[in-house]
């Protein structure tokens, strides 16, 4: 959204140079209010807060769970490649939490789900540099199964799904940023993979100042990261991918 944003505010001082200067003037300043609200006020974490309180905390229990599935959007791999270094992303939590698991259940299976976008080189593989970082964490190499032909949600649950071959009994966890739990659930739901929701990473706070000029650049992040998600839970659900718009946490 904000870069939608600030596309509009562009256009609107191009055409201010034009015979349509008029409505480039009208889109400026569309553009600068709308971009102040986002940055200014609540209302990123407004839109978060649905999504990150869908799924409450998950509660460690004296039953192992037979396997722990972590999904990607932990590491830059492109940075990571020219600085030769695992450079974590902003769901780097997902690893941290994952390697807990791990650590309390050590017989449990774990498989980290993260392959490449288009955008990026076909040798660059996000779930290469999460590994090397699950081993800094105490997570031996041969402890982690790698699904890394998965470019999005959906296909992190149907490759998941085939890796893990999940028999009757079995209990998987899923581990990923709260805010993407609820579209995450809902697409393993739709790929036939039950799994126990282990959400992550939170975002936003109980409360939120109605002004805050301090925080114009997180504000904006925050905003981004909302509309992206609300947007990918509408386009699955109208593409018939999940069942339901918002998944609870038991299924309907």
């Amino acid at each position: 959204m904000p870069n939608l944003l600030a596309a509009v505010g562009i256009l609107g001082c191009l055409l201010l140079l034009t015979r349509f200067a008029s409505a480039g003037r009208k889109l400026t300043v569309l553009s600068v209010l709308a971009l102040a609200i986002c940055g200014f006020s609540p209302l990123g974490s407004l839109l978060l807060a649905p999504l990150e309180n869908r799924f409450p905390p998950w509660t460690p229990t004296a039953d192992p769970p037979t396997g722990i599935v972590i999904l990607g959007g932990t590491t830059k791999p492109v940075i990571s490649a020219f600085r030769g270094f695992p450079v974590s992303d902003i769901g780097v939590d997902r690893l941290i939490t994952g390697a807990m698991l791990a650590r309390r259940y050590p017989n449990a299976r774990i498989i980290y789900s993260g392959g490449s976008p288009e955008l990026w080189p076909a040798n660059l593989q996000e779930a290469d540099y999460a590994g090397k970082i699950l081993r800094d964490l105490g997570i031996p190499k041969d402890r982690v199964q790698v699904e890394g032909k998965s470019r999005n949600t959906a296909e992190n649950a149907t490759f998941s799904k085939a890796l893990a071959a999940p028999g009757p009994g079995d209990r998987w966890l899923l581990v990923t940023s709260a805010y993407h739990m609820p579209r995450a659930v809902g697409l393993f739901r739709k790929a036939g993979f039950p799994v126990e929701p282990v959400p992550t990473g939170w975002l936003t706070a109980g409360r939120s100042p109605w002004l805050d000029l301090g925080n114009f650049a997180p504000s904006l992040l925050l905003v981004h990261i909302a509309t992206r998600e609300w947007i990918g839970l509408a386009v699955y659900r109208a593409m018939g991918k999940m069942e339901e718009l918002l998944p609870a946490p038991n299924a309907s």
